[in-house]
């Protein structure tokens, strides 16, 4: 063989004209170059080894603690505990050091491990075993150890290891099958072909003597423009059907499309996570207030001479001139007095709180599918309580509303009906057979027709019939516990077609017959922009037939002839009812005409430059002049609950965007099928017919002069329908804004605003994560889902605020980028009305709960510099300050945020109308971060000045003796940490066994662990100023009435508050709690 000529069909096959200035040479099988070619320069390729860890052993501790210390609250821990350090400070850095560093250390034990994770997951994948033809034999060895230019041998069910080039395969055509749903979501089989010089070469010794070189482009990333597409297999592929294939590596590691194309998620933020930042801003401003009116008030009330720093400390007059010093040094201190007002610990408590949470999905057993076995998924935690705040759900149709489950309903043939008796799709069941007229019967031509007709779907598919296999968990080709073939192929249509037609005795009999007299020649397979395929085949008597089938819109113009009207009224009135329609046609071509196509395709599909451009241009020209046949409905059914799930999520106050790739009539079907539109909306269309006849401008102002009436006079329920197309051009910035009236998509969103639904037809997948990011981009800032399954649904699902994936028959790819994934779309009810619902109470409350807790505690400390002569003295022990938010108040309130239902489950499910009672953030707005602030200052101000009063010139103890400053800070800490957890205790509505053991457990905690503290002397303890104090405050009669005085007053102004409001303006969850 002449190997030049090998060597120039690769690179025509696997490179174009713009990609040889950077470009790699690849020697099959790493033989030396052949002579007389250039000077050989050896090229340093990565081995194939893929990484997606973030540390290592070595960066691990470095790495993580840059990044926890980018965070804004643990960069200002930091600080404080550098500043508690470096100058003299009233409390002790262990009481802001132990904090930081647990929950530094907390964070870094979650991140490891999840790194450790994704280690062992590279591990498994590096050192998975391949096979590779070395000296004319089959070598195994592990993956990472693979070479660009080494042979591959894969088999049956595996993985492709790396990108590779397709040289042979066991299939005498030098065709193999292929799923790439690891790629792009699609577990449809492709067909892929070797390189032609290089297929007869079957054989590890055959494949063992070639020698040829492969000139390629450089690794990009994009998916769909790869060198050579039919010729080139992805890494993550998986080879299906095919005994073996030899192939060899072009690009490896962390360089294969696969490893280029990933990438991290866009890291997602609540609304609640953006109230918690908001909120820490203002009490950082409260904090910094604080510290500057202590610092200044110091200075004013050391200006008496009396009141200043007393002549034994011998301070110089140098040091006393520094003011400027001493007043930042006693600034800083105060802020490190203060600090706690700002909750560290509430980061890591949030933190559990979703981690811990997102186990009620997985526990969810109304949400397990029996039939997948398999549950709901949780990718993310972070976003649990976001569910709670949707307001625009954007849905997929196809696998998503619908089941993906195609069954063929009719046939039209020159406008005569066919019913089959009963089609099922997925594998052959008996008992089933025949297709049955429902009009008048065909005359001798119609015969004819009907012959070529039925003849068509048997041959013009790219269909494989394919034994028992696992997909995705579930079992096909199973019939009564026996194994028995099945249909696979690129599209679900084209097996229920085929299907139908196997029940078609007559024509599954002539087929039969003489189905091997008939030789398939050329096969035009389908593609997205043509929305056709075509088959050229000869028959026993030589004639050469081209059978086409493809979209109404892409078959219709390129009739001659049949009865055309009578089929295109049959296709809309099936797309009026949700089928999905393809219409069918032939001609006859003559040897002559066969020869001229065949050359005409072998010259596109080898042109170096504009190969595509050229195909397209080539399948123009032979696919045209078609006689038409008829057509077929297809119906894709509505999910099991479906229309009930939409139904409560309007209820529920969100709007329902459908987008998907499907015709206009299709669609609007599905939707009144599924109760997005009702008999009595009013749908306004917004697609290109429409347009044709009128400009843009216009439209969109009759459309919005439509929608804006309903404000004035009656309500009118509205429905938008809007194709790609047009979409496009209102997305498009206009050119005259001062003659067209402004920006497109303004006056397009607020048509949207006012209708109740809208349908966005013949999508793009790029298009519909523009349709979500400029809802979220929007005014009012909506939080979005988006929920599909297939691949083309990745973008969409990773625009929108919460992504949902579902574990369909279009592979996995949506459900592995989403944040959660469930088996059916009904399931998102629950997920939304009642997980979503209680998620988002339960961090509200322990948001606002954790800075009133906070406010409560440090407040006092506030109060009593103005007793002590601003002197940075502390109100309470070093251990109460580090253990009030670690220890004593914690547990509660997490376990508060983790089992709390103020509503029954049942009553959430029936009472969609409940949602609306927490939508926009309802329990973070500003007036109730205020309210909870201001009853926190309250307490605060009782427990101080309540204490302070009672205890004035009074003694405390039976002998006459006064209490300390320590004795008055651990009476007023005693009352805040009962108020606090009491009123914990108040607003939680729904009781266990643990909610008792934890509160009651905490306050007990709290005495005993007071009582230990002050009870021993503890030997590491430099000073023992606690000693004996708690017993004495708990054996003076005054101190205990004090208390429970205290804490009554305290908790008094909330419950009298929510009693009245419950009373005068009860909400709709409250009337149903009485």
């Amino acid at each position: 063989m002449d190997l030049s000529s090998i060597r120039k069909l690769i690179t025509r096959y696997c490179t174009g004209e713009e990609s040889w200035v950077d470009s790699r040479t690849v020697y099959i099988g790493h033989k030396v170059p052949p002579p007389g070619t250039e000077a050989y320069i050896p090229q340093r390729f990565p081995d194939n080894r893929i990484v997606s860890s973030k540390y290592t052993f070595w960066n691990f501790i470095p790495k993580n603690l840059f990044e926890q210390f980018r965070r804004i609250a643990n960069f200002y821990f930091l600080i404080i505990f550098l500043v508690q350090l470096i100058i003299d400070t009233p409390t002790s850095p262990t009481t802001s050091g132990l904090p930081l560093f647990f929950v530094i250390t907390v964070t870094a034990i979650k991140q490891g491990y999840e790194d450790w994770i994704r280690h062992k997951a590279d591990n498994a994948i590096n050192q998975c075993p391949v096979h590779i033809i070395q000296h004319g034999k089959v070598v195994r060895k592990q993956s990472q150890k693979l070479r660009v230019g080494d042979i591959v041998q894969v088999k049956e069910n595996e993985t492709f290891p790396c990108d590779l080039i397709l040289l042979s395969t066991s299939r005498e055509d030098g065709t193999c099958f292929v799923t790439t749903a690891s790629l792009d979501g699609e577990s449809s089989h492709k067909t892929y072909y070797a390189v032609q010089d290089t297929k007869a070469f079957n054989t590890a010794e055959e494949v063992d003597t070639l020698h040829a070189t492969i000139e390629c482009e450089q690794p990009q990333p994009d998916l769909y423009k790869p060198l050579g597409s039919e010729n080139l297999l992805l890494r993550g592929a998986t080879l299906k059907n095919t005994e073996y294939i030899h192939a060899v590596a072009i690009y490896t590691g962390m360089e294969t499309k696969m490893a280029l194309n990933y990438q991290s998620k866009s890291q997602k933020r609540s609304a609640v996570e953006k109230s918690m930042n908001a909120y820490l801003i203002v009490y950082l401003c409260i904090l910094i207030s604080k510290a500057l009116i202590n610092t200044v008030l110091k200075y004013a009330w050391q200006a008496n001479p009396n009141r200043d720093e007393p002549w034994y400390n011998q301070k110089t007059e140098t040091e006393r001139q520094r003011h400027l010093i001493r007043a930042f040094t006693d600034f800083l201190a105060f802020m490190v007095l203060f600090n706690y007002i700002i909750p560290v610990s509430m980061y890591v408590t949030v933190e559990m709180q979703k981690f811990l949470g997102s186990y009620f999905i997985l526990w969810d057993d109304d949400m397990f599918d029996e039939e997948l076995g398999e549950g709901p998924l949780v990718n993310t935690s972070d976003l649990n309580e976001e569910l709670g705040q949707v307001e625009y759900v954007f849905t997929d149709k196809t696998g998503t509303l619908t089941e993906n489950n195609m069954e063929l309903r009719e046939c039209c043939v020159d406008g005569h009906v066919y019913v089959p008796h009963a089609i099922c799709n997925g594998q052959i069941l008996p008992g089933a057979t025949g297709m049955d007229m429902i009009d008048s019967s065909p005359g001798v031509d119609g015969k004819e027709r009907e012959e070529l007709f039925f003849r068509a779907l048997c041959l013009c598919h790219t269909v494989q019939v394919k034994e028992e296999e696992t997909v995705d968990g579930i079992k096909r080709g199973i019939h009564q516990g026996k194994s028995t073939s099945f249909y696979i192929s690129s599209s679900p249509d084209e097996v229920a077609l085929v299907e139908g037609m196997k029940r078609q005795d007559a024509y599954c009999t002539y087929m039969h017959s003489h189905g091997p007299t008939i030789i398939y020649t050329l096969v035009l397979n389908f593609d997205s922009v043509r929305r056709r395929m075509s088959v050229i085949v000869r028959s026993s008597s030589g004639d050469y037939y081209l059978f086409c089938k493809g979209a109404d819109s892409s078959v219709f113009p390129r009739v001659v002839s049949g009865k055309v009207e009578q089929v295109r009224a049959r296709v809309e009135h099936n797309a009026v009812e949700g089928l999905r329609t393809l219409c069918v046609a032939y001609k006859k071509l003559t040897h002559e005409e066969y020869e001229e196509t065949c050359h005409l395709l072998n010259r596109a599909k080898l042109a170096l430059q504009d190969r595509d451009k050229k195909l397209a241009e080539a399948y123009d020209v032979i696919e045209k002049d078609f006689i038409l046949l008829g057509a077929t409905a297809v119906e894709d059914r509505l999910q099991d609950k479906a229309a009930d799930t939409i139904e409560s999520l309007h209820k529920a106050g969100m709007k329902v965007w459908v987008l998907t790739g499907d015709k206009m009539e299709t669609a609007a079907a599905t939707c009144y099928a599924s109760k997005l539109f009702h008999r009595n909306t009013q749908i306004l269309e917004l697609t290109t017919k429409r347009t044709e006849e009128q400009s843009l401008h216009d439209v969109l102002f009759d459309l919005s002069r439509t929608v804006l009436r309903q404000l004035s006079g009656d309500y009118q329920d509205y429905g938008l329908i809007i194709d790609g197309a047009t979409l496009s051009a209102v997305l498009k910035p206009t050119q005259d804004v001062t003659s067209n009236g402004g920006n497109y998509k303004e006056i397009f969103l607020e048509i949207c605003r006012n209708c109740s639904a809208v349908l966005c037809c013949r999508m793009a997948p790029l298009q519909k994560a523009q349709i979500v990011k400029m809802i979220k981009a929007s005014k009012e800032r909506p939080i979005t889902l988006a929920i599909g399954d297939g691949a083309n649904d990745v973008s969409m699902i990773l625009e929108a605020h919460v992504g949902i994936g579902i574990m369909g028959k279009e592979g996995r790819q949506a459900a592995r980028n989403s944040d959660y994934a469930i088996t059916k779309f009904k399931h998102l009810k629950k997920m939304l009305l009642v997980h979503g619902h209680y998620y988002y109470i339960r961090i509200a409350e322990l948001v606002q709960y954790f800075f009133y807790k906070n406010v409560c505690f440090i407040f006092p400390q506030f109060l009593y510099q103005f007793f002590c002569g601003f002197s940075q003295q502390p109100l309470y022990d070093t251990a109460y300050l580090t253990l009030y938010n670690i220890s004593f108040t914690s547990l509660p309130i997490l376990l508060y945020s983790l089992m709390e239902q103020h509503i029954n489950m049942d009553i959430l499910k029936r009472d969609p109308t409940l949602y609306r009672d927490i939508a926009k953030n309802s329990l973070l707005r500003w007036p109730t971060f205020i309210y909870w602030t201001f009853l926190g200052v309250f307490d605060a101000v009782v427990f101080f000045f309540g204490a302070f009063f009672l205890f004035d010139n009074t003694t405390f103890t039976s002998n006459g003796q006064m209490f300390g400053n320590w004795t008055f800070g651990t009476l007023v800490f005693t009352v805040l940490v009962f108020t606090v957890t009491l009123k914990l205790a108040l607003d939680t509505h729904y009781w266990t066994w643990i909610n008792h053991f934890v509160i009651w457990g905490s306050l007990l905690f709290y005495v005993i662990f007071s009582l230990l503290w002050g009870g021993i002397i503890w030997p590491f303890l430099n000073y023992q100023r606690m000693y004996y104090v708690f017993m004495q405050m708990l054996s003076s009669g005054p101190a205990w009435l004090s208390i429970i005085l205290l804490i009554i007053v305290s908790l008094l102004p909330d419950v009298v508050k929510k009693v009245l409001c419950r009373a005068l303006w009860p909400t709709t969850t409250e009337r149903i709690q009485v």
